[in-house]
């Protein structure tokens, strides 16, 4: 059975659109006239998930979206409703098209027998590997409802510390953009108009005067070269980093800076343990813990030393030494390990390394952008500096050759 978007007129002639479950599109048409409407379009839901250029182009589930699906899901089966029913619910409840045509096409594949988990398979962009696993888990202990509850929460709280350090940055941001488009305007628009002045006048420039008009000069007449330049210079980059050789030395060399590498490392291990914690409290084998939270990493060095840790878990070695032998892991994560393997705690202690690397890349992204702050307003300032100087000094000259 499919899912099928229609659109039908009833006896007044009132258009009414939908989804309905049929078996072929005639299977729907009948449906239809069956309830006394008349079919004008029917049309299939993709239930499978796009490939190629369609699937980068395809619309996909925001964070938001399946946060609030999933918390509806889990209170629904809560509740104990049926999954089909409570799939209907979660249908009739979105107010988002995407939102109701994805979970239709699921619930079709749920009525016809599929896994609700074979279900979401059909759609990789909206459902990860660890909400398929967590699902997964839930379906095979039966207990779909509380692994739902908690899914949900991981789901709320996934994005949370990003969007926190993402919110420091942005002050910082905005001050940089807004003091370059001030340093244009000067050299593009108000410096040549005052330059023109002192080059009719004559007289004899300061360095620093004649500095700015070279710079002046380049912006105005070369500026558009300077910024196709640096874009294909972007470009060129971008393409170099499909190779893999050259994206693994990129996030490798990215760990290594100085004060972005600890932060960007500590976001990265904060989440691949939340990951992890929630996954093996529900129930998930450690091995196919570990696949699903290598796709949470971005950084393909610390994906390289996942998978390299794997494979020593699969030969026995236990998984604080494994991590700790790829030597990017912060130590205080790879002891809270060790302890909860010694102590069989593993998924609280991998929930409070979350926790803690969690609050201390934060704090670090406080303290990084409360430097950064006073920094960037020193340097832009005495940008801004330096051209009024060069302009007023040749004025200076001209008051005193006055007086």
């Amino acid at each position: 059975m499919s899912a099928f978007r229609y659109e039908a007129a009833d006896a007044s002639g009132r258009i009414e659109r939908g989804l309905i479950d049929a078996d072929s599109p005639r299977h729907a048409r009948n449906q239809l006239r069956e309830r006394g409407l008349a079919p004008l379009e029917i049309t299939a839901l993709q239930s499978s998930a796009a490939s190629g250029p369609a699937q980068v182009l395809s619309a996909r589930l925001g964070s938001a979206d399946l946060s609030l699906v999933t918390r509806q899901l889990a209170s629904l089966l809560t509740a104990r409703l049926p999954l089909e029913q409570a799939l209907d619910v979660v249908i009739e409840q979105a107010e988002k098209r995407l939102v109701r045509e994805r979970f239709a096409a699921i619930r079709a594949e749920v009525v016809s027998g599929q896994s609700l988990t074979s279900a979401l398979a059909r759609f990789p962009r909206d459902f990860p590997e660890v909400y398929r696993a967590l699902v997964a888990a839930g379906e095979q202990s039966g207990d779909l409802s509380g692994v739902m509850a908690r899914l949900a929460d991981y789901v709320e709280s996934r994005g949370a510390l990003v969007q926190r350090i993402t919110l420091a940055f942005i002050y910082p941001v905005i001050v940089t953009l807004v003091a370059l488009a001030v340093v244009v305007v000067l050299l593009t628009y108000v410096v040549p108009q005052v330059i023109d002045v002192f080059r009719q006048s004559g007289q004899a420039l300061p360095m620093l005067t004649q500095g700015l008009i070279l710079v002046s000069d380049f912006v105005r007449g070369w500026g558009w070269a300077l910024l196709l330049g640096l874009a294909a210079v972007w470009s060129a980059w971008r393409l170099s980093l499909r190779a893999p050789s050259v994206k693994l030395a990129w996030h490798a060399q990215q760990l290594r800076l100085p004060l972005f590498g600890r932060l960007l490392r500590g976001l990265e291990t904060a989440r691949f343990a939340a990951t992890l914690a929630i996954l093996s409290a529900s129930g998930v084998p450690l091995i196919r813990a570990l696949e699903a939270g290598v796709q949470t990493l971005n950084n393909e060095a610390l994906r390289h030393n996942v998978r390299d840790a794997i494979g020593r878990v699969r030969e026995g070695v236990p998984l604080a030494r494994a991590l700790a032998a790829a030597g990017q892991f912060p130590p205080m994560m790879v002891h809270l390990i060790a302890s909860g393997e010694a102590t069989g705690a593993l998924p609280e202690m991998l929930e409070r390394a979350a926790r803690t690397l969690g609050a201390e890349t934060e704090r670090r992204a406080l303290t990084l952008t409360s430097l950064l702050e006073p920094l960037l307003i020193l340097v832009m300032g005495a940008m801004v500096l330096l051209i009024v100087l060069a302009v007023m000094l040749p004025i200076i000259e001209i008051n005193q050759l006055v007086r």
